[in-house]
């Protein structure tokens, strides 16, 4: 990893001030204009995005050398790619909620802005246990692993957004209308004031946001302990995250090895940080993982789960991608019963 940048505070207030602006462009047209976005505004708003990270990066690495300029652009593609399973839940989250498509585009922004919010943090968190504590580097390292071999597990699994406890507290002890109300979060009904279910969306997504954070971040310091670097990495990936929903929504059923890549990403990075650990703490002979070798593998292996899952989907429609979980999910006592009785037929 490249030596400690020398950041200025004026830097970070106009990075931060810059991603807050194109934030409030975005809620502003959310809240102001409510409509179903198609194809081509969605694709015209991914490559703006795009553009202006990549644009950045440019900028970062002038600026900053090409080591550093590196490792954005590595932790650029690991949190974009990491942000794709995000959309996956936010479409099992849109679709258990049955969120009306003009809707949709608000509540993407708002969970933009609470992962934002998270990941800053926890970025924080983070760079300060680091900075204190190397074998931080090891704690990292495990999460990232066990994650990786829970989610390889579960690969072919959903999580259950009806049994968030967070979710599920909320239904107990909130009163909720029936319909969405126009958009609004709260509303008085004869005199009582009640949250509408696009309040529980918030919620779902908000707790999803946690638990991603919570993977996401240790995955960027893998490739970099530079605080500005993982801010600004994480930031450029969120920004198109609400536009990417609109535009491959239709095309994230085809994508039926993306959770199978995404194990074997955060298990090389685990492994990465485990070394640095080593490294660092241990032998300086234990050996380092480069940022340029961790771009090809992550590239590599990005780009053989898109064309193997393409080249599964074209041969067999029926199948489906998920998103995949942490945890097996709990079968209902519907579908355990169904369960139950198919195998006493094929007994």
């Amino acid at each position: 990893m490249s030596a400690e940048l020398d950041i200025s505070l004026l830097v970070w207030a106009l990075t931060v001030a810059f991603v807050v602006v194109l934030l409030a462009v975005d809620l502003v047209v959310a809240a102001m204009r409510p409509h179903h976005v198609g194809f081509g505004e969605a694709a015209a708003w991914s490559v703006f995005y795009v553009l202006v990270a990549i644009g950045f990066g440019v900028w970062f690495t002038l600026h900053y050398g090409s080591g550093p300029g590196t490792e954005y652009f590595v932790g650029y593609l690991v949190e974009k790619s990491l942000s794709v399973d995000n959309l996956f839940v936010f479409v099992i989250i849109m679709a258990t909620f049955a969120v009306p498509d003009e809707h949709q585009h608000k509540v993407l922004t708002f969970g933009i802005v609470l992962a934002l919010i998270m990941r800053a943090i926890f970025i924080a968190l983070g760079a300060t246990l680091l900075s204190l504590f190397s074998f931080v580097f090891l704690l990292f390292g495990l999460l990232l692993i066990y994650t990786a071999v829970q989610l390889f597990r579960h690969r072919d699994e959903d999580p259950d957004i009806e049994d968030n406890v967070v979710v599920k507290t909320s239904r107990r002890v909130l009163p909720v209308t029936e319909d969405y109300v126009e958009g609004d979060l709260t509303t008085r009904t004869r005199g009582k004031r009640m949250v509408t279910p696009l309040f529980l969306v918030l919620v779902a997504i908000g707790t999803i946001d946690l638990l991603f954070a919570l993977d996401s971040i240790p995955a960027v310091f893998g490739i970099t302990a530079q605080p500005y670097v993982v801010f600004a990495a994480n930031a450029f990936a969120l920004l198109g995250l609400r536009a990417l929903f609109f535009l491959v929504q239709g095309l994230l059923d085809r994508l039926v090895y993306l959770s199978t890549g995404l194990s074997l990403i955060l298990a090389f990075i685990g492994l990465k940080l485990i070394l640095q650990w080593a490294h660092e703490d241990i032998d300086d002979r234990v050996p380092e993982i480069p940022t340029l070798l961790s771009l090809a593998v992550i590239a590599v292996v990005l780009v053989a789960v898109t064309v193997a899952s393409l080249i599964r989907t074209r041969r067999d429609p029926s199948v489906k991608a998920h998103a995949g979980s942490l945890r097996a999910r709990r079968a209902s006592a519907g579908q355990a019963d169904r369960k139950r009785r198919v195998a006493d037929r094929e007994r």
